[in-house]
């Protein structure tokens, strides 16, 4: 796939992405689909694949080193847990990734918004 030319105001709006979705998740936990996502598809006009798989590549990057240094240091770190929910992770974004590239595109973004929808609701109404 060719990639476009990036120009200065493309650049702009993919900082400020990546700096939105790396304060939301240094302070809540959240960034990858939640913020990256929505941003890629509404800000840069991707489909809801192109937009699943470049914030998949920010992933495979340790962009949260500094945050998890901080949270480690002040004892929130469970070290075990994380190693494996991070290696069922791989596992689970190869199936996942397979699934999704065989979705149409817009039967894939109905599935992400009833997704994000329901997980908002439970966390907004129950304990």
């Amino acid at each position: 796939m060719k990639q476009k030319q990036l120009t200065m105001t493309t650049i702009v709006i993919l900082l400020c992405i990546g700096l939105m979705a790396g304060t939301l998740s240094g302070m809540v936990g959240i960034g990858g689909g939640i913020i990256i996502v929505p941003a890629l598809i509404y800000f840069m006009g991707m489909s809801q694949h192109q937009a699943q798989g470049t914030s998949l590549a920010v992933l495979l990057l340790p962009v949260g080193i500094l945050a998890v240094y901080y949270y480690y240091n002040a004892g929130h770190v469970e070290v075990k847990p994380s190693l494996i929910i991070a290696l069922s992770f791989v596992i689970g974004g190869f199936l996942g990734s397979k699934i999704a590239i065989s979705f149409d595109q817009n039967v894939l973004k109905k599935v992400f918004a009833i997704f994000l929808l329901l997980l908002s609701l439970k966390m907004l109404f129950w304990k």
